[in-house]
């Protein structure tokens, strides 16, 4: 078949390795001028990683993750230990990879370009409002995103709301970080931690308020801010948040899971169909697993 993905994140460019790979001529087209991805650390659990050793790409992610050994939980406020996940013994075949989102994306499209697919910069696709392909094609797939131009066709009262919930994200150098996922929790708030490659640390910290704040991750904040939000911590919390230079404030907006996913020629993968709020850290896994998935029909 011809196919067109919309979107070159991390789900339209897995979609893309899988499909060309089973003999598709694909085409992802990136409305950006070019594929950059700033953003921050992310974490790729089991059921993505699966996705990721199909894909062949293991090897490439390894070298550029860092394997969890373990998951803590803590009382934010004493450092209390509150649970120990010990992963690397009591889950030994299972892996859990922290890496930055720029690395991930590298490797899936570096991946996805030796497979056969062509990668337009550029482009912005408006679907066809009867559910049919572009023009000489056989499939659209919708992997665009939030703001996907197919999920406003096919769901069109989209009408999120904010969660009272707000979250700041950034990293950090830390050279000498342990393998271990972190978070640290007081009431109306916590933080999450974990180191990245080359001496990285990524936060993300989020905290209950009545204000509002914009979506998306583009929206710049003064650190000054989440410091003051989680002055009350403990030492080694307080110590993270002092190196921050820069961070992104993101407001968290519930959004509806589409009700229906494909119409004809067009389907939606990822947060097109899905949107989901980053607490289970599980977005580019269920990206990744629709891309699979889709790739199998």
């Amino acid at each position: 078949m011809k196919i067109t993905i919309a979107g070159a994140g991390i789900g339209g460019l897995a979609a893309a390795i899988a499909l060309t790979r089973d003999g598709h001529e694909v085409t992802v087209a990136e409305r950006a001028p070019q594929i950059t991805e700033v953003g921050a650390g992310i974490q790729i659990s089991p059921n993505g990683m699966a996705v990721i050793r199909s894909l062949g790409v293991e090897p490439a992610l390894t070298e550029v993750s860092v394997k969890a050994e373990a998951a803590q939980l803590f009382d934010g406020l004493n450092g209390r230990s509150v649970i120990s996940m010990d992963l690397k013994n009591d889950a030994p075949d299972l892996h859990w990879a922290l890496v930055h989102r720029a690395d991930l994306i590298d490797i899936l499209l570096k991946a996805a370009q030796t497979g056969g697919a062509t990668i337009e910069t550029g482009r912005e696709i408006a679907p066809p409002g009867d559910g049919a392909a572009l023009p000489g094609d056989d499939l659209l797939i919708g992997a665009d995103g939030l703001r996907s131009a197919m999920r406003a066709v096919l769901l069109a009262q989209d009408k999120p709301f904010f969660t009272g919930q707000v979250a700041w994200r950034g990293v950090i150098e830390d050279a000498k970080s342990d393998p271990v996922m972190e978070v640290h929790m007081a009431p109306g708030r916590h933080l999450v931690s974990y180191p990245l490659t080359r001496g990285r640390r990524n936060i993300v910290a989020i905290e209950e308020r009545s204000e509002w704040a914009e979506e998306g991750w583009s929206q710049t904040d003064d650190p000054e801010n989440v410091r003051r939000a989680f002055a009350g911590f403990t030492p080694r919390v307080r110590g993270w948040l002092d190196q921050l230079d820069e961070v992104n404030l993101w407001g968290l907006f519930r959004h509806p899971v589409a009700s229906r996913w494909f119409a004809a020629q067009q389907v939606m993968l990822g947060d097109a169909a899905h949107p989901t709020l980053p607490f289970l850290a599980q977005g580019a896994n269920l990206a990744l697993e629709d891309a699979a998935t889709l790739a199998r029909v």
